[in-house]
């Protein structure tokens, strides 16, 4: 995909970190081989992947959440700012979605189908899929991978959601960045005619914002995105100025980094990812410049 203009950035701190990013290489490619990762299990048999080798001390550490670790084997786009991170000393982690890959059950749709069907029978996915990911994090910093005192989360579209999920549960995730993430699942197709509305307007991002106040977050969506809608993409990033500006002194900057571009549609661009990959370096104290 092509970049795409910026109309807004309702932060500076993207410019200082421009030049920056230019040291961050785009990698999208066309071949399965694009794409090395190392598939991994918990020892009750969930599957999940790593990027990156085991380090000779603890990494910082990124979990790239997306749908299908099958797909993000075989599409280099789920995996971009993993793999522009790696150079750097961080190791990623995959893991299917729910009702994705190896979570999906025979007797239920696939994928954001699934999710609804879920939320029809009074399930809490999302907080179902926070636990799994917590026990990688749990296994990767007893296994001498990750740092526990270093560690970030991100995704596009569903994957943004689950990493606002998973980092409101998980306090050990410092740092979150979504491209284009989803925000209220009744904003979804799928859900449409979902059953169990009560439960799915609790997802709502908006609701974790206390939760994930005074962290620093990054996002990016279309100035049109009637996928996912981007209203209520805007209304969670609102939601989470007003969460931290009302546990922090007045005069302290509030960390939640927002672009709104010209993006056709529920897309993102190549570009989107570098200046998600430059924020993390930058959050970590890390500079690609330099490097």
């Amino acid at each position: 995909m092509k970049t795409l203009p910026r109309l807004f950035s309702c932060s500076a701190g993207l410019l200082a970190i421009g030049a920056a990013m230019l040291a961050l290489t785009g990698l999208r490619a066309a071949d399965a081989d694009a794409v090395k990762m190392t598939m991994m299990h918990l020892p009750d048999g969930m599957r999940f992947a790593v990027i990156g080798a085991k380090p000779a001390h603890p990494a910082p550490t990124l979990f790239v959440l997306q749908g299908t670790l099958d797909v993000a084997r075989r599409d280099p786009i789920y995996t971009e700012v993993a793999r522009m991170l790696e150079p750097h000393g961080f190791i990623s982690v995959l893991l299917d979605a729910p009702a994705h890959g190896d979570d999906h059950r025979p007797d239920e749709p696939a994928e954001l189908a699934g999710w609804n069907a879920r939320v029809d029978r009074g399930e809490d996915f999302a907080g179902d899929f926070a636990k799994r990911a917590r026990a990688v994090l749990d296994y990767l910093v007893a296994e001498g991978y990750a740092d526990p005192a270093r560690v970030a989360a991100c995704g596009t579209s569903r994957g943004g959601f689950l990493a606002f999920q998973l980092a409101a549960a998980e306090p050990r995730i410092r740092f979150i960045g979504g491209i284009a993430p989803v925000a209220e699942l009744t904003a979804l197709r799928e859900f449409s005619a979902t059953k169990n509305r009560a439960l799915a307007d609790s997802l709502s991002l908006s609701h974790l914002a206390p939760r994930l106040a005074k962290r620093p977050v990054w996002i990016c969506i279309g100035n049109n995105d009637t996928r996912i809608d981007t209203d209520s993409v805007l209304a969670f990033t609102r939601a989470l100025v007003k969460a931290t500006a009302a546990v922090q002194p007045p005069d302290v900057a509030v960390p939640v980094e927002v672009i709104v571009n010209s993006s056709v549609g529920h897309r993102s661009s190549l570009h989107d990812h570098q200046l998600l990959a430059a924020w993390l370096l930058e959050q970590f104290g890390l500079s690609p410049a330099a490097r």
